[in-house]
């Protein structure tokens, strides 16, 4: 389905270097912000007190937030599970503090607040757990990436699964980037949006990489650079739709999924931009500089009794 059709090619890759150094630019801040201030992570990596409680009738997130908020912990997670009577409070580790005290600290407050909560269970995370937690994320985003590059170079070839591969790996490092720059909380629903991420991007990549393959194939007199610029251009209305799409879903729960979803939809949003950006101006940017050429994607065709080869 199209919206629009152009009927005149961009010539994207005219500006290919520029947009790529620009987008260096970036990248190389993104791992600096991570070097020098690192990621700040959450509670389920470096380990805390995990409560769980329960009230008569629904519970007022805010409310209970606001109330633990006044105890003086530096960082608290608050959010519903199960029903909207369930919540779970999530408290950072204490020097010279136990769970046990934490919870009985907690559970004061709220009780000031409402007589009828009950406290159905208190769980200390080490941080032990949360290092287990943070090398399985690190193996989970390897595999995806060798899946990824292998997919890829089955499917088209070896410089397109390269080209694909530093894109994504370009918006993986930014969005870590932003949540370095900015001390964001990096928690497990993050990473999950970090690795959804991954495919997403890589999606818009095959989508124009087949669109070049197309064009091999039915344009023979166009170079490589008007080839590139043609298979971007005849995507333009597709990418608009489904991109505009999404990120209006990921607005919504940026801006009206409270707290529980706020760093998972805004770590989606950043991801979705910068995803649009490296398949079109980084990852076949890339695959132009690696050579890749109408013989690398058509493959010839023998015909019979030993005659010469031919390209369709």
């Amino acid at each position: 389905m199209e919206f629009f059709r152009i009927n005149r090619d961009i010539p994207f890759m005219r500006h290919a270097l520029l947009l790529n150094a620009i987008s260096l630019i970036t990248f190389l801040a993104a791992v600096g912000f991570l070097a020098v201030r690192g990621l700040h992570f959450s509670i389920e990596f470096t380990g805390g007190t995990v409560m769980e409680v329960a009230y008569p009738q629904s519970a007022d997130i805010q409310k209970v937030r606001d109330t633990v908020g006044t105890l003086g912990f530096s960082e608290v997670q608050v959010q519903n599970f199960g029903t909207a009577r369930d919540v779970m409070i999530r408290l950072p580790l204490e020097k010279g503090t136990t769970s046990a005290q934490q919870s009985e600290k907690v559970m004061a407050a709220l009780k000031a607040t409402d007589a009828g909560v009950e406290l159905r269970r208190v769980e200390f995370v080490g941080p032990q757990v949360g290092k287990e937690l943070a090398t399985d994320g690190a193996l989970a985003l390897l595999f995806v990436i060798a899946g990824i590059m292998l997919y890829l170079a089955f499917r088209f070839e070896w410089k397109f699964s390269v080209a694909a591969i530093i894109a994504n790996l370009h918006d993986v490092v930014i969005i870590l980037g932003f949540f370095a720059a900015f001390q964001w909380e990096f928690s497990l629903s993050v990473l999950a949006a970090v690795l959804a991420v991954l495919g997403y991007s890589v999606n818009e990549s095959v989508v124009i990489f087949d669109r070049i393959r197309e064009t091999f194939r039915g344009k023979r007199r166009l170079s490589t650079e008007q080839v590139i610029d043609h298979a971007i251009t005849s995507t333009m209305s597709r990418t608009m739709i489904t991109h505009g799409c999404t990120l209006m879903m990921v607005l919504a729960m940026l801006f009206f999924g409270g707290p529980t979803l706020h760093y998972f939809a805004l770590a989606l949003a950043i991801g979705i931009c910068f995803g649009i950006y490296s398949s079109v101006f980084v990852a076949a940017a890339i695959a132009m500089w690696l050579g890749v050429k109408r013989e690398d994607l058509v493959k010839p065709i023998k015909k019979k009794e030993g005659a010469e080869a031919e390209l369709p």
